[in-house]
């Protein structure tokens, strides 16, 4: 594998197109992510614009995209509406908090690269990973659903007067806590207290109610709850533009793929309610100019005053790291190159500390962005650069122009996200995947929806590994009497044909084949020389595979089978020659007669279908 992380001007051609079509893909997602928190759209222009530049200079991934993502802006969103409820609903007095908290996240994602943290991200298994994606798509689809019909709970003067009497209570309670810090009794001085409940006005208590009502109706739950309401006081005009987006969006990449959809159906749907002087709702004006920088946040700091979120900003660290480096081994193994990820987690750092000192949202490394760099030719970081750059310039040129955008628009783009985001092909795989990894993935989709992502992440970890260690366990005691196998010719190899050596390659996999040895694996095909023609995979001492091992299986048999190879598997055990059919690999990719109960078979198979093409050897 290639592994040139320098500057290489020979490809600035694709790296130009690359990074132009990119950031033209990045414009109405960075947007949408933006108008989904309570910083607005400019703040996922923002975002996009610093990460992606940045996480491609400093970074250790060639080709790689970064911005706001969907995981990262699903977790945003629930910080920044925590904090910016603790500040009375003030958005302005919640800022100066928000931007530490990502500037913390980020200077931790520098501190987990250096310290080599990068490398033990594979040990994450796939049951995590998938439940994880499916509830970031659930976040997503649900809470979008209410600005896509136009009910904003804030907005609905009947429900927020139910908060009323609620909000009295927060505010004398604050009252009460106020007077306890100065030191006033208040049953000697009760006076004081009815002074200050006389200066509470209505707008004050009002005020105090929206930011309840917003709160409780936050999240899949709260969505869920205030949704019968929502769907009686639907805003047809808000919901024909949202479904029109979503229409446009799906149906026009049936006519082609070239033009990025997200961004037509932006265009046409904005264009027409704005030829048509529609009364949609816009989205929150954009800022026109160079974004502003917030070196104010460092004058004011207290340590007080973000303790409370220092979990938090962990929690985006370590979700970065992780969506970041997935991204980049999908950049790996379409560019045949090798990523850094210690590097790349301090480029991501790097980015988000620069791009939330701007205001701008977390990001990480983009899994679409990625691609359609890779496919329009981006070879270089210059790519990454360059798609930030184009951003920039769309700011100072069309910022007024984008604040016309309706917001339906962009809850329209965020459904398709939602929706585009699960992991349906561990869905899929339910049925027929054991019953453990399905309810570790069912666990982590279930408390990442209605609690807590990085818990719920946590938590998924753990019971993977006791049921990993309780497996191993078992089977270890079962097969003490296995001793370890290298690489060398096994005993029933000592008759291979010396004529076939250099047209097969023979594979020994020896132990479980497992989340944390799938990266491994994976490398099989630098293994094999540029003379075979058919690889032989002895899998007789692979007692077990989990669904991360199953895919990378798939993967590399797929890999090697595009490359026009014969690949025979030998003696597979009934647990992994199980799992193998359930999701077909088994006869789809390897045909039964492909399969074989020995290597003795196997070798007869090979002598009569395997030619020497290389006869002048000895």
């Amino acid at each position: 594998m290639e592994n040139n992380n320098g500057f290489n001007f020979k490809h600035l051609r694709g790296d130009f197109f690359g990074g132009l079509t990119a950031g033209i893909v990045a414009l109405p997602l960075a947007l949408a992510f933006g108008a989904s928190t309570e910083l607005g759209p400019s703040a996922g222009l923002y975002g996009a614009i610093f990460i992606s530049f940045f996480a491609a200079l400093f970074g250790g991934t060639n080709t790689q995209i970064s911005g706001p993502t969907a995981p990262m802006t699903a977790v945003s969103m629930v910080i920044i509406a925590g904090i910016v409820a603790s500040f009375e609903g003030d958005v302005s007095q919640a800022l100066p908090a928000i931007i530490i908290v990502f500037v913390l996240a980020g200077l931790l994602q520098i501190v987990l690269g250096v310290l080599g943290i990068g490398k033990y991200i594979r040990y994450i298994p796939y049951p995590v990973v998938s439940g994880f994606m499916t509830a970031i798509g659930v976040i997503i689809l649900v809470t979008q659903v209410l600005p896509a019909i136009g009910y904003y709970p804030k907005e609905d003067l009947t429900y927020v007067n139910d908060y009323k009497p609620q909000a009295e209570e927060v505010i004398l309670d604050d009252i009460l806590k106020d007077e306890a810090g100065e030191g006033i009794l208040v049953l000697e001085d009760f006076k004081e207290t009815i002074k200050r409940a006389g200066d509470i006005t209505d707008d004050k208590i009002m005020k105090e109610a929206k930011v309840l009502a917003g709160s409780d109706a936050s999240g899949v739950l709260g969505a869920l709850k205030i949704m019968p309401r929502a769907l009686r006081n639907i805003n047809w005009l808000e919901l024909m533009l949202a479904l029109a987006t979503i229409f446009i969006i799906y149906g026009f990449k049936r006519i082609t793929t070239k033009v990025p959809s997200t961004l037509v159906a932006l265009f046409v749907v904005s264009l027409v309610a704005v030829l048509f002087k529609l009364p949609y709702r816009p989205i929150e004006e954009i800022p026109s100019g160079f974004p502003v920088l917030n070196l104010g946040i460092f004058t004011e700091f207290s340590f007080s005053k973000i303790s409370p979120y220092i979990f938090s900003a962990v929690t985006l660290a370590l979700l970065g790291a992780i969506d970041s480096l997935l991204t980049s081994i999908v950049a790996d193994n379409m560019t045949k190159t090798k990523h850094q990820p210690n590097k790349e987690l301090v480029g991501q750092g790097i980015g988000n500390t620069i791009a939330a000192l701007f205001g701008g949202l977390p990001g990480a490394g983009a899994t679409i962005r990625t691609v359609v760099n890779i496919n329009a030719g981006g070879k270089t970081r210059l790519s990454g650069m360059i798609a930030g750059v184009l951003l920039l310039i769309i700011l100072l040129a069309l910022g007024p122009i984008a604040s016309q955008i309706p917001a339906a628009v962009l809850a329209g783009i965020l459904v398709t996200v939602g929706i585009g985001v699960m992991d349906y092909k561990g869905l899929k795989a339910i049925p027929h995947m054991p019953r453990q990894e399905v309810f570790v993935m069912l666990v982590v989709l279930v408390l990442s929806s209605v609690w807590n992502l990085i818990y719920a992440v946590i938590i998924g970890l753990i019971i993977a590994s006791i049921m990993f260690m309780k497996k191993i366990g078992d089977l270890t005691a079962a097969q003490s009497d296995v001793k370890p196998l290298d690489e060398e010719a096994w005993d029933d190899e000592g008759g291979f044909p010396i004529e076939l050596q250099e047209e097969v390659f023979i594979k020994h996999i020896n132990g479980p084949l497992f989340f944390g040895s799938t990266s491994d694996f994976q490398n099989l095909a630098l293994q094999i020389p540029n003379t075979a023609s058919a690889v032989v995979i002895r899998m007789g001492q692979v007692p077990y595979m989990d669904q991360s091992g199953l895919y990378a299986m798939e993967d590399v048999l797929q890999d090697l089978i595009k490359k026009g190879m014969d690949v025979l598997l030998v003696n597979p055990p009934e647990q992994p020659l199980y799992m193998m059919e359930r999701i077909d690999i088994v006869p789809n990719l390897i045909s039964r007669d492909m399969v074989f109960d020995d290597f003795e078979s196997c070798l007869a198979w090979l002598k009569e279908n395997v030619e020497d093409k290389y006869p002048e050897k000895t």
